[in-house]
């Protein structure tokens, strides 16, 4: 009879809120309208009379959809106006009773969300997972418990939630279930860890763990979080700040048994160790991703690169069957073919060579091929369509001018080819003094070409229309990526500092030769010399100067840095060739960094299972950094007759997305980074 009741006032409480809602959304035609349906967890329990409301992210302050409170059973229905699902909504679930305690009154320490995609699911699950997903992929919007900023950025945050919570049953994603994630990494340990957080602040008595909490949640500088979303999106965008008190905090609340017996935290596996840092990070692979290369967004955000080898195969230095170009979604999803990505026009592996302009992508291969597709990855043209009667081998990097003039690096050549206006058929031959395998190129803001020379110390600098005036500058040895920072500072990493030995590379060496050679005599050296540490970052002024002429290591961190890129904030992120990870450096403005922070200083190092030899990183629209695993095993990438098992193993396997802790960029890069 009891349970009997209990249902019947169950039922009785759902018509009650779908009336709510409906009443809450008059004037939307009740056939327009959608329904959507939900619950609200808590360790797994319900959380009763709960008030949950629905948001639509705005550009400028989110705006109230409708609202109402959970029942008995922690469940909650509302009905959506048409047009609720165009832009990025979000659930934030405040108060309640969890577990049923019914008793014990409303828990105002209890703050839940999820965010949601468009279109608007069917049915949802508010918990703590979906509030750490939620938080860590809209960590650059979030403030308060406000969801705002430009509209691109907060799709793609909205989109990549369900790569790490399943929206519809708080449970974990799709690709953080994956075998290169679960695993590989301890994101799935983190998310855990930290949800389990979220749940000992809404269940405590304990007033001054949960003041603690929320100190070590705050972001350096910033104002003490008033409620567990705030502490979530505080430690997600700095997850390096305080991850030993937070462990501590975690370790207080579910003590490890003496027996060694599993410890009573709601969501296992839990880290075991203290972390370096809290970060969220997934592996994304498919549509032919094997050793990457550079990486650009085009103007929605889908990532494109041209990749080394084909994924697969057993190439290396020695022996390799070429790979093709890739296409990733915003959130990841493969849009090329599997294995051999998108190919056409002669190419034949990619290094240095991808570059996107307002209209096209265009790729440089190993085998001096050239090739522009639209955005759908079909070429536009054929090889016949170029000029050139030579024949060109080693093409690498690609600068693209705010004027849409295309430059391309000849590195076997010492030359560059000028596409004007990104015209194929007016493509010519531009002979500029300076440049010893030339690498990468960036053209700023009064339409100056940057080259940068991996055979030497040297960038070299001339006017687009006089390539006679060319001056140079010196940087360290194996000069690699360039990066324009808003103020027109171009940064430049190199893979060696200035007092490392440099290797002997013949001329005319192709390209892949050279990367023989280099990671040979490298390798012999610093194998050598095992707390050896080289390789050097650059900076340089409009004006020519730069503010430490020998470069930034910062404090060692740099590692044979290969690829650069800057945030909105001025940032610099560093890929890590040899050191395996991504290098955090504050650039020409400290803001937001502890005090006493200057420029040059090493932020954080970023390292896991599923990051290995880096060349470029990459910013997106919503603050993520996006890392390509270039290298993974030297013995598969370098050996003349490698181990067979892991032969395959040369390239690296997969790009690696950190989470929320970039200041987000407009793309496509053409030039000067842009804030969106």
């Amino acid at each position: 009879m009891e349970k009997t009741t209990m249902r019947l006032a169950q039922k009785f409480w759902l018509v009650f809120l779908a009336l709510g809602a409906a009443i809450a959304v008059q004037g939307a035609p009740a056939s327009a309208q959608q329904r959507l349906e939900g619950q609200v967890l808590l360790a797994g329990e319900p959380v009763v009379s709960a008030t949950v409301t629905l948001w639509t992210a705005g550009a400028d302050q989110p705006r109230q959809v409708t609202q109402t409170q959970t029942g008995a059973d922690g469940r909650f229905a509302l009905s959506t106006p048409p047009g609720a699902g165009n832009a990025p909504t979000y659930l934030v679930a405040k108060g309640g009773t969890a577990g049923g305690a019914a008793n014990t009154g409303v828990n105002n320490a209890i703050a839940l969300m999820v965010l949601l995609g468009d279109p608007l699911p069917r049915a949802v699950t508010v918990n703590e997972l979906t509030t750490v997903a939620s938080a860590f992929a809209a960590a650059q919007f979030i403030k308060g418990e406000a969801i705002s900023g430009n509209p691109l950025g907060m799709r793609i945050a909205a989109g990549n939630v369900p790569n790490l919570v399943d929206p519809a049953t708080g449970q974990w994603g799709k690709v953080l279930l994956d075998p290169l994630n679960s695993t590989r990494t301890t994101t799935l340990a983190n998310l855990n860890t930290l949800g389990s957080l979220i749940t000992a602040f809404a269940t405590t008595t304990n007033e001054d763990w949960r003041a603690r909490f929320l100190k070590a949640a705050t972001v350096p500088g910033g104002a003490t979080p008033k409620n567990v979303i705030e502490a979530m999106t505080g430690i997600a965008r700095k997850p390096w700040a305080q991850p030993k008190e937070l462990y501590a905090l975690f370790d207080e609340a579910y003590p490890q048994p003496k027996d060694g017996a599993r410890r009573k935290a709601p969501f296992v596996p839990y880290l075991a160790y203290v972390p370096d840092d809290f970060v969220l990070s997934l592996c994304f692979a498919g549509g032919g991703v094997y050793s990457a290369g550079r990486l650009m967004f085009d103007a929605e955000s889908n990532l494109w690169s041209g990749q080394n080898w084909m994924a697969g195969s057993q190439s290396g230095v020695n022996q390799s069957i070429g790979g093709g170009v890739v296409k990733l979604s915003p959130n990841g999803t493969a849009l090329s073919p599997p294995i051999t990505g998108f190919t056409g026009m002669g190419i034949d592996g990619v290094g240095w060579g991808t570059a996107v302009t307002k209209d096209k992508v265009w790729l440089t291969s190993f085998n001096g091929k050239i090739l522009v597709l639209d955005f759908d990855g079909h070429p536009i043209g054929t090889e016949s369509d170029f000029p050139f009667k030579e024949k060109f081998l080693g093409l690498m990097g690609i600068g693209v001018a705010a004027n849409g003039d295309v430059w391309i690096a000849d590195g076997s050549d010492n030359q560059l080819l000028h596409f004007p206006g990104g015209r194929v058929t007016d493509g010519r031959i531009v002979k500029v003094g300076g440049l010893k395998s030339p690498f990468d190129i960036v053209i700023d803001a009064q339409n100056r070409v940057w080259v940068s020379n991996s055979q030497s110390d040297k960038v070299v600098r001339f006017p687009a229309d006089d390539p006679s005036k060319a001056e140079s500058f010196r940087a360290g040895i194996g000069v690699r990526a360039l990066a324009l920072d808003s103020k027109s500072n171009v940064w430049v990493a190199s893979n060696m500092s200035l007092d490392f030995p440099p290797p002997v590379i013949p001329d005319g060496a192709s390209i892949m030769e050279q990367f023989k050679i280099a990671a040979g005599h490298m390798l012999k050296v610093l194998e050598t010399n095992p707390h050896m540490v080289t390789g050097v970052v650059n900076m340089i002024r409009p004006d020519g100067s730069q503010p430490a002429p020998t470069g930034f290591t910062g404090d060692k961190a740099v590692s044979v840095p290969w690829g650069l890129n800057i945030d909105g904030n001025d940032d610099v992120w560093i890929g890590n060739f040899w050191g395996r990870g991504v290098v955090l450096m504050a650039g020409d403005n400290t803001k937001g960094h502890p005090a006493g922070t200057k420029m040059g200083d090493a932020i954080h190092v970023f390292k896991g299972g599923s990051i290995q030899m880096l060349t470029d990183v990459s910013i997106d629209p919503a603050g993520n950094v996006w890392a390509a695993n270039n290298w993974n095993d030297l013995n598969g990438a370098a050996s003349p007759d490698p181990t067979r098992p892991t032969s395959t193993w040369g390239g690296g396997s997969g790009i690696t997305v950190i989470y929320g802790v970039a200041a987000p960029v407009q793309p496509p890069r053409m030039g000067m980074v842009r804030k969106p």
